[in-house]
């Protein structure tokens, strides 16, 4: 599988954004760019704002280059608004979901607990990060790995999840039922997704 192993703090001073709530990336004070010069003001091309807000939604989502760029490819060729369609689909992966929910505290745990077997889908083991829920599927924990996800849980103490209405979770069973595709106003308004779509589409 692959993974981003730069630093939290890193991706997140590069996106001008806290990208992981947890107990290291709780402390970043400092949201300059790293680098000797990250400080410094410039105006950017718009080459460079398409550029930022793609690397920016790529690391809020975890994704490489590879894997966010064919996640984009499919959002074409389906019909509709193509940015809304991408956020669509990058919502609807497991490891997001299972994050959304709160039964993980950031998407690289969430991603870890799927890959390591810990997560059912519709009664079926999933290990695949980027696996697609659909509309009425249900997550669920493991029964003999329930202990472990409660223990991460209580690891992280900013761990204070905001659960979408488009989630139900159930907390006593570690269960989620995915109801519906969330529509473009429920989701992240700080993303331009269609500087994005010009990235892709230069």
């Amino acid at each position: 599988m692959a993974r981003y192993r730069d630093s939290i703090f890193k991706q997140s001073r590069r996106a001008g954004t806290i990208l992981d709530i947890s107990p290291k990336a709780a402390k970043m004070k400092n949201s300059n760019p790293p680098g000797q010069h990250g400080a410094a003001r410039k105006k950017l091309s718009e080459y460079a704002l398409q550029l930022a807000e793609k690397q920016k939604v790529r690391r809020i989502y975890g994704l490489v280059e590879k894997q966010f760029r064919r996640t984009y490819e499919k959002a074409v060729r389906r019909q509709g608004v193509t940015g809304t369609i991408l956020l669509q689909f990058l919502e609807s992966r497991v490891d997001n979901i299972l994050y959304r929910s709160g039964l993980a505290t950031t998407r690289p745990q969430a991603r870890q607990l799927i890959s390591h077997g810990h997560i059912e889908i519709n009664g079926h083991k999933v290990d695949i990060a980027s696996y697609k829920m659909k509309p009425g599927d249900l997550l669920a924990i493991r029964e003999k790995s329930k202990a472990l996800a409660k223990n991460l849980q209580a690891a992280n103490p900013h761990h204070s999840p905001m659960v979408p209405h488009w989630l139900e979770v159930d907390e006593t069973n570690m269960v989620v039922k995915f109801k519906s595709t969330p529509e473009r106003e429920d989701l992240d308004q700080t993303i331009n997704e269609a500087l994005i779509i010009e990235y892709y589409s230069r």
